[in-house]
């Protein structure tokens, strides 16, 4: 059987591959504890590169819907403020009118007249509150892309679009709010009824009583309205909620993929480092002869 001539360029060759494989992976270990990642790169682990891939995409899409929550949440925070108001001075105006009804200012045009001023007052209060915005959007204006949403007479300056925020991979939520679902449609909306109000205090007080009817009607359409916008609201704080914990396990899913085992790799590390310092020793024994030694 012929034998294989071993010289001292082949031996010198393997033995500097083999360093050169230690040096190696003492580099990679010395990256993966400057990083704190196992991946750096694909070829690293493709398996793990393609789960951390596709577990980063996920936290994106749901980090947007967190966003899309809070911006919803801003939507229906004011809502709900503006809608709060306008419950209270819609008890307010009850409350006129049935000063107004009272025997003792029944007959006072001049008690009417103060009682009418300050109903006229609540309604341009009112008008302000219905044009309340959000990041310079009427929040009961639909999709219009003017700045209020109704005018100074109490015609309504919108559209019917809806604004909707996703906050979830199947949720998509209204938040905005209808005018006339809140403040009533055409010419029976809330400022023309507190107008209808101020002209029979004044004119026609025996018209009062079925202004009070009225009166309650728009109150309690406000507060239907009030108890929707809080069951939107607090929809989207579930779903920003779900969002928010779910991101929280990607996290932590990610971690288990791509970051590395401190104590571990410290431990690997100075292992390698041991074995390279003991493989370049034993190297230094093993090709000593130089061609000074073979011209001795």
């Amino acid at each position: 059987m012929p034998g294989f001539r071993v010289t001292e360029r082949s031996m010198a060759t393997h033995t500097l591959a083999n360093l050169q494989v230690n040096l190696q992976r003492n580099q990679d270990l010395q990256n993966q504890l400057s990083s704190g990642k196992l991946i750096s790169k694909a070829s690293d682990s493709p398996g793990g590169a393609v789960i951390a891939m596709q577990t980063r995409s996920d936290m994106t899409a749901l980090n947007q819907y967190s966003r899309n929550a809070d911006d919803g949440m801003g939507w229906l925070s004011m809502a709900d403020t503006a809608l709060t108001s306008a419950s209270t001075q819609l008890n307010r105006a009850r409350e006129l009118v049935l000063t107004g009804l009272s025997s003792g200012t029944s007959g006072n045009a001049q008690g009417r007249e103060a009682i009418a001023q300050e109903v006229d007052n609540l309604r341009s209060s009112m008008i302000d509150l219905a044009n309340t915005t959000y990041l310079d959007r009427p929040i009961f204006g639909g999709t219009t892309s003017g700045n209020i949403a109704f005018d100074g007479t109490g015609a309504y300056q919108g559209d019917n679009g809806q604004v909707n925020r996703t906050v979830g991979s199947n949720a998509s939520v209204r938040v905005d709010t209808s005018a006339d679902e809140v403040f009533g449609s055409g010419t029976a909306n809330v400022f023309n009824l507190l107008q209808r109000v101020a002209d029979d205090l004044r004119n026609n007080p025996s018209a009062l009583q079925n202004d009070m009817a009225d009166v309650d009607t728009a109150q309690k359409r406000v507060q239907t309205g009030l108890s929707g916008v809080g069951s939107r609201y607090n929809q989207v704080s579930q779903m920003q909620q779900a969002a928010d914990n779910r991101v929280l396990d990607l996290t932590s899913q990610l971690s288990d993929v791509e970051d590395i085992d401190l104590p571990k790799t410290i431990t690997e590390l100075s292992l390698q480092q041991t074995a390279y310092q003991a493989a370049l020793a034993a190297t230094a024994r093993v090709i000593q002869p130089s061609l000074v030694d073979f011209l001795r």
